[in-house]
């Protein structure tokens, strides 16, 4: 079974900087779009940012200019880097990928990952 491994999470301080990975392991066929969310305490699951097979890139208006999605088809692999970190991007960050695991009745679907903490505090 495919599973999705998001070490990269932890505390850091307002203005900081943090990079998230996130790898896909299994048979996997194909990936095509990879993807950031991020759940605060008692709001809604949001998307921070997506990118595609392509290498397009779309971004949540909060972090635009400040985080950048990038992928490694190589490595199944998508990160979010994070600058100019604030103590509102506090949250329980998990990725996604939309994939087709290999197989004879292989569809594409959505995976996720377990979920990472990352909290900007002083």
């Amino acid at each position: 079974q495919v599973q999705l491994m998001e070490p990269g999470g932890g505390f850091v301080q307002p203005g900081e900087t943090l990079r998230l990975s996130c790898t896909a392991s299994g048979a996997i066929m194909n990936i095509l779009n990879m993807s950031w969310y991020r759940q605060a305490p008692g709001n809604q699951r949001e998307l921070v940012a997506t990118i595609t097979g392509n290498g397009d890139t779309n971004y949540a208006d909060s972090v635009k200019g400040r985080f950048a999605i990038s992928r490694d088809g190589a490595m199944n692999s998508v990160y979010l880097q994070m600058n100019s970190l604030k103590p509102e991007d506090t949250a329980v960050y998990y990725c996604n990928m939309f994939l087709v695991e290999t197989g004879s009745f292989s569809q594409y679907e959505d995976k996720w990952g377990q979920g990472t903490q990352v909290t900007v505090s002083s």
